[in-house]
This record gives structure tokens, sequence and C-alpha cells, in this order.
């Protein structure tokens, strides 16, 4: 089978549904603003899916989410299986479509795990059941697109097969909870930041977790739930009263992230209030106008007037609270991580800084490596940034000085380098690396290395 084809009316439920209800055993591919979707079938049954932005970084958080129940996956394996098989992403734009048709990497890593014995086949299973529920949930939000239907690949193992129908089900339920935070919260990977000014702060509402709080500076809705180790819709639904009041506003996706569908369409409508019962205390907040009050899961409505009245009120308090986020700072706490930085490059020092200024760490910068290792047992790092080419010592032979001192063998230490080869990265695994960051990097892939190690 190679048929291609667009949609933009017909739904991409009803093309998922078409397939399995036929019994077809293909791979349908499916593009919409830059980002592939890949899902593959076999007789009807969902074998696997993806998509093209951050597969590993989804990969990390479902792991991370399961630990209890696949404890062998360490942290000490999970960084081996990226540096084993996660590409660099000059790799993906080269490879495109072809390369994630042949075999995803990061399907390729989950069955590595089973053959090395670090996952069971039904642990297998589950992992890649919720990532195949967060890929359908993002596939099925596609207004309008392309799509392939190409031969199955026979290379691609057998590790589980998953009913469609049930998969859709439960991605179209999770759907209607993130919708019922609409419009204030349209993505999961929007990101919350909390607002110093008191005015805007309602002492009545719940008041927040200190750890919440501590790691609401630049990390997703979907991120925060991981580090939390909660559901990120319960999360979001705790953060949605101060949202709605305005002391937490939310910014959009950093990209890659951004290129995802919105979790409801943009379209202006008039916003009802409903009443959170939390801790046996009510609060009026917004009720969303994508769901009538018999289907919020949430209490009684106020009544017309009142939600009229509350709705002028909190529309002012919003627009308000916008113009603060340009007047005011977010809130500053302790910083709980110390990142060390070695780079003979004074420009990659500042770089770095930046992107982690007002992030969750103090950042100290080195810019002598051969000073280098006595700044690192000053300071006592929680994480180390190494460049790899550096005058007077590389990079290898400080990393091999590093982990031969006692105190830090069990510190993350991560290459940043330009340098792209895998000889490179096996090289780096010998001398005990933990990672690998290479040059030209975002502050998102700075912030996914954070995340991996440290969150």
């Amino acid at each position: 089978m190679n048929n291609t084809g667009t949609f933009n009316k017909l739904s991409p439920e009803s093309l998922l549904r078409q397939l399995t209800n036929s019994y077809d055993t293909t791979c349908l591919q499916v593009w919409n603003n830059s980002v592939l979707w890949s899902i593959y079938l076999e007789q009807g049954k969902i074998l696997y899916a993806t998509h093209s932005v951050e597969p590993f970084d989804r990969l990390e958080r479902h792991i991370r989410r399961l630990s209890q129940q696949i404890p062998l996956v360490t942290n000490e394996v999970r960084v081996q299986l990226r540096m084993t098989f996660e590409p660099d992403w000059q790799t993906q734009l080269s490879e495109g479509s072809h390369h994630y048709l042949s075999q995803p990497p990061e399907y390729q890593a989950i069955h590595w795990l089973i053959t090395q014995k670090h996952l069971l086949s039904h642990q297998a299973a589950l992992v890649i059941q919720e990532l195949v529920k967060e890929v359908i949930e993002s596939f099925l939000l596609i207004g309008e697109g392309t799509y392939e239907l190409t031969a199955p690949v026979n290379s691609l193992p057998k590790i589980c097969k998953l009913d469609a129908e049930n998969i859709m089900e439960r991605c179209q339920n999770r759907l209607q909870n993130w919708q019922s935070f609409a419009p204030q919260i349209s993505s999961p990977y929007q990101r919350p930041y909390l607002l110093i000014n008191s005015k805007f702060y309602d002492k009545q509402l719940p008041e927040l977790q200190q750890n919440i709080t501590t790691w609401m500076k630049g990390f997703s809705l979907r991120h925060l739930a991981v580090i939390m180790n909660l559901d990120e819709v319960e999360l979001a639904r705790t953060l949605y009263p101060h949202i709605l009041q305005g002391s937490i506003i939310l910014h959009q996706p950093d990209p890659p992230f951004d290129k995802l569908p919105k979790t409801f369409e943009d379209v202006p409508l008039t916003p009802r209030y409903n009443t959170f019962n939390i801790n046996e205390k009510s609060f009026n907040v917004g009720l969303s106008p994508y769901t009538t009050p018999e289907e919020d899961p949430v209490t009684q409505v106020s009544s017309p007037k009142e939600s009229l009245e509350q709705a002028n009120t909190l529309k002012s308090n919003n627009i308000q609270a916008e113009e603060e986020n340009v007047k005011t700072a977010t809130i500053t706490a302790k910083k709980p991580y110390k990142i060390i930085s070695v780079d003979d490059s004074p420009t990659i020092l500042k770089e770095i800084s930046r992107y982690l200024a007002d992030e969750n760490a103090a950042v100290v910068t080195i810019n002598d490596p051969v000073k280098a290792v006595m700044s690192i047992i000053r300071h006592k790092p929680d994480l180390i940034l190494l460049d790899l080419n550096m005058a007077g010592i590389d990079g290898y032979e400080l990393c091999r000085i590093i982990r031969n001192n006692s105190m830090f063998k069990e510190i993350p230490i991560i290459f940043v380098t330009g340098n792209k080869g895998i000889v490179d990265k096996v090289k780096a695994r010998m001398v005990g690396a933990s990672g690998y960051l290479t040059k030209p990097f975002t502050r998102t892939e700075l912030l996914k290395m954070i995340f991996m190690h440290l969150a």
C-alpha cells in the first residue's frame, strides 16, 4: 500500500478509525506545521506511534513517571540510552521522514532495554502504551495536513499491540479534561510563572506547595508534573484558580513544542463561571466555554448575573496581570542547584549563564580549564558542563581527573561540544560523561539536560 492524500475537514480520528476498522497493516504518516506523526499499524492494531518533536524527551518523561514500575531502568541506564540512540538535531534534519519510517530511534532504545533485561516485555508494553497515548492525543488535534500510507516496516520488532479504539477513547477523555481549562490553558507545554505582586494574589485560594513554586520558572506543565510526580491534568487543575485570578501567568511553549497543535480552537467565546470546592472551601473560577455545566467535573454554577459580574472583574484582573508581567519580576526562591560550566570561550559561558539566569540553578563559570579541578572541589557542584576542546587540557582528560575523585563519582558531567561523531560519544562514555550537548544548542536543549539529571 502506498497512498497519499490531504485532509482539511476529514478528521484524523476518522482517518485512523477507517484504517483500524479495515484491519490494515501499514504506517500512517501525517505532516502538519513541520511536525511528522508516524503511526504503525498491524491488522488494525497499533504497534507504535511517535511524532518528530523531541521523541527522547517524551521517552525520558514516561520512564521517569513509571520509575516505580520499572526499577531496573536507573539513571545510569537512561543516560546510556540517550547517548547511544538519540540522534543529534542535524541528523534528524538530514534524514527527515525516512529516519522515522525505517525505525524510530526511541523504539530501538525500548527494544534494547528489553534485550539487556532492563525491561520485561509487559513493562515495555506499559511504556509504549503511555507514549502512544500522548502521541495520539496530539494527533487527534490536527485540523489539516497531508498524509501518506506506506508499506509496513518488517524490521520493526513487535513488542505489543494496542487496541486503537480503546486508545482513542482514552485520548478523547484526556482532551476533554484539557479543554475544560480553555481558553486560559491551551497547551500542556505552556510554562507557568508565579508573579510577585501580592495585589493579584487571593489568600483564599488554596496555597501552592513550595516545591511547585520552586520549579515554576521555565518548565512546562508537562515537565513540571513529572518533577512533582503528579498527573499533569491534576497539576493544571491545582494551578487553574491561580491562573484565572492572575497570580500565575502562562508563557507560550518553547520551540519546538510550539509546533504541536493546541488543545482547543482559539475562538472568542463568552466565559462562564463555576465554583471549585477545594479543601472544603469554595472558589469562583471560570468554566470552560467548551463544556456545559452538566459536563463539567466540578460543582455548582453561579447565577448568570453573578457570572457576568465575576467575568468582568476577572477580565480586568487578567489584563492587569499581563501588564504586571512587564513591570515586575517573578518570585525568587533559593536556587537549590549549583552548576559549574567550564569553557575557554567567554561567549559560551555568557550564553549558558543567560539561559539559566531565571532558572532554579546558580551558575559558576570557569574559563581556565587548568584551574577547573580546584574550583570544582571548592564549589561542590550538582552538575558540571564541560567543554570538550580546550587549550591546555581537553575535556576527556579533565573528566577523567574529576571522576577519579571519590567526591564526584556520581555528579553528572555533560560534555558541551561541536563534535558530532559516534566515536566521540563512545569515548565520552568511556571517561564517565553523563551526557552530550552539541553546539550550537538552544535554551530548551540545555534545560532538557538539567531536567534529565537534576529535576
